[in-house]
Parts: structure tokens; sequence; C-alpha cells
């Protein structure tokens, strides 16, 4: 089994920088990719970035070239590090580990973008 637990979301103005955290405790041995998504309400759960066991990176192109998808293995923490967010960015954020047998995900994060 595997927890995941996110934080750092929040409030924050168009333009502004945030960075979420998901922190993963358990047996993470067969994990093999990290990833974060999000949902905006009314819409449909989506991709936003991913990292794998190897360290290979992918984005949505809707955040690419302004956010950072990035891991600390010594601390079992994934980040997100998201910039010039738009009103659009506005959505519950959650992590999602990938085991070879399952999908772990977290209890999810806001993040609201307002002006």
């Amino acid at each position: 089994q595997v927890q995941l637990v996110e934080s750092g979301g929040g409030l924050v103005q168009i333009g502004g920088s945030l960075t979420l955290s998901c922190a993963a405790s358990g047996s993470i041995s067969s994990i093999y990719v990290m990833s974060w998504y999000r949902q905006a309400p009314g819409k449909q759960r989506e991709l936003v970035a991913s990292i794998t066991r190897g360290g290979s990176t992918s984005y949505a192109d809707s955040v690419k070239g302004r956010t950072t998808i990035s891991r600390d293995n010594a601390k079992n923490t994934v980040y997100l590090e998201m910039n010039s967010l738009k009103s659009e960015d506005t959505a519950v954020y959650y992590c999602n580990w990938k085991a070879v047998i399952r999908a772990y995900w977290g209890q999810g994060t806001q993040v609201t973008v307002s002006s």
C-alpha cells in the first residue's frame, strides 16, 4: 500500500506561482510513474504532468512552458511548480502514483486562481 498526501494548494492571483507537494509513504518500490492530475468544476479529471522513475517528464499542452514536475527521492516527494497561473488553472489537484498492479491517489488539494 502507498499513502499519498498533497499540500501547497491555496488562493493565488492571476500570474502568480504555486508549488504543490505530494509526499508518499508505504511500499513505493513498485512505483514506476508519478503524475499530477486536476479536475475543475464540471469537467473531467485531466493529466497535468508526469515523471517516471527514470526521470523523464511530460506535460499537458495547457501547462507546458510554465509548469515543472520534479521529485526528491530521499523525501519520497513529487512537486509541481506552477508559474504564470491563469484562471483556468483553478481546480482540485491530485497526485497519482502508478505501480504495476494498481494506481494510488491522494486526497486532492484545491488551487484557486483569482484576480
